[in-house]
């Protein structure tokens, strides 16, 4: 009999942040993105996505960087009055109370940022998100982040694992592989776990 996971949805979110059920949640931004933000630079104000941002630290980051066209997606409201909260010039245009599916590619992101979004999808829309990401991106455009390269067991709620084997082939029809292994520099619990990736979309008509 197939498994039928619940409804990830703007309830199911919002009622997992009331409760304290967010155990993915930092505090911080973590070391492999803080890693790459610090070499980026700003002088072209790129336009860029953090999807499922959660309470966003990693725009909070970007934002203290210098950065000014970063935007934040999430289903939950509290997640983004969390950053509003933090950082009150943060543009209160760029919090997004959408579904990432959703969006629209009429003004495409240089850069899309994953941090523990990837990991809170129902697996079967894994496809989706890579299809998705690729087309939210200019040509050329950038997806980097992590990956949990590990498995969490059966489970009917996020976390959910997988395999850099498994991740690569939702990306290979859209992107170029730069960077696609174990990171180097991840938080301690997360040591070993972890793929940081770096892909550039391909122009072409799977795109």
């Amino acid at each position: 009999m197939e498994t039928v996971l619940p409804a990830f949805d703007a309830a199911y979110w919002q009622a997992r942040y009331v409760a304290g059920r967010d155990g993915w949640d930092t505090r911080e931004v973590t070391p492999p993105l803080r890693a790459y933000f610090d070499q980026l630079t700003g002088h072209q104000q790129p336009r860029i996505l953090i999807p499922g941002a959660g309470r966003a630290y990693e725009a909070e980051y970007l934002h203290q960087l210098g950065f000014r066209e970063v935007f934040v997606v999430d289903l939950a409201p509290e997640a983004l009055a969390a950053l509003a909260t933090r950082v009150p010039d943060f543009p209160a245009e760029h919090l997004l109370e959408a579904d990432f599916f959703a969006l629209s590619n009429a003004q495409p992101y240089d850069l899309i940022v994953e941090q523990t979004f990837f990991c809170a999808l129902n697996p079967a829309l894994r496809p989706a998100y890579a299809q998705q990401c690729a087309q939210l991106l200019v040509p050329g455009g950038t997806l980097m982040g992590v990956l949990f390269d590990t498995d969490f067991g059966p489970g009917q709620e996020p976390p959910f694992g997988g395999s850099k084997e498994e991740y690569r082939n939702y990306f290979a029809p859209y992107f170029d592989f730069r960077h696609f292994d174990t990171a180097t520099n991840s938080l301690r619990p997360r040591q070993g776990r972890e793929l940081f990736i770096c892909l550039k979309r391909r122009p072409g008509p799977d795109a």
